[in-house]
């Protein structure tokens, strides 16, 4: 049996996005997704209970906190979606089951899922139908349209104070997300690693080795940090194959 849920949000683009998660997880279906508050207050009101609500806090009319009040008991579990880290006290004092702060990760997104509803006899545990993993995040140079970025595509990423660029295999993406953030994000990826305090950098990537700089694929050249020397080179050393010559 599939889970049911139904997601809030004033924001198309967030909408498509959960939405494209959403239809990845083998166990978990969308009966309704709604862009105004107040039409979603008036129809789950008066409709059945649903698994999940995915619901965003900072809307226009109603805020998410107020739209909790009066929806709380339609749903199993109230996950609220919101840009907005300030938000987090008050939603779970409306008895919140989870907070995810955009933009969150697909991997974050299926672990949730899976927390909140763990593999039992009455509920099956939510499957991913594929193994690449990916995030969505707003273009700045396409009107801060969604787009679908996959890790396996990154080839380095680069802070730019308020905002990182961040270089693919097809494309180069600037997006308003600070480089502490999107570390968080790939600290568990073992095929990524910091070269510079400005530079992140996928290993699969890493075409040439001048002295303390790497040439990536893209040509994109990165001077390797002092701090960051030792794990770099001795990557680096680890993947050399050694001769006997001298």
């Amino acid at each position: 049996m599939k889970l049911k849920c139904i997601v809030i949000d004033d924001d198309i683009h967030a909408i498509n996005g959960i939405t494209n998660y959403i239809s990845t997880l083998s166990n978990i279906q969308l009966t309704h997704a709604y862009t105004d508050p107040l039409q979603a207050l008036t129809e789950i009101s008066g409709g059945g209970s649903v698994d999940i609500i995915f619901m965003d806090i900072d809307m226009p009319m109603i805020s998410g906190i107020e739209l909790s009040k009066a929806i709380r008991h339609k749903t199993n579990k109230l996950i609220f979606t919101t840009s907005h880290s300030k938000y987090a006290y008050e939603a779970f004092e409306m008895h919140a089951n989870a907070y995810l702060l955009k933009p969150y990760t697909f991997a974050r997104f299926a672990e949730t899922i899976n927390r909140l509803f763990p593999k039992s006899p009455s509920i099956p545990a939510v499957n991913l139908k594929q193994e690449e993993d990916y995030f969505f995040v707003r273009n700045k140079n396409e009107r801060n349209n969604l787009i679908k970025i996959r890790y396996s595509d990154i080839i380095a990423v680069e802070s730019l104070q308020n905002y990182i660029r961040i270089y693919t295999v097809d494309e180069t993406i600037v997006t308003y997300i600070a480089l502490s953030e999107i570390k968080v994000i790939l600290k568990d990826l073992p095929y990524f690693m910091q070269a510079h305090r400005s530079f992140i950098v996928a290993k699969k990537y890493i075409e040439q080795v001048e002295g303390y700089t790497l040439k990536m694929t893209n040509n994109l050249t990165v001077t390797i940090g002092i701090r960051f020397r030792e794990e770099i080179l001795e990557y680096i050393r680890e993947k050399t194959i050694k001769t006997s010559r001298t």
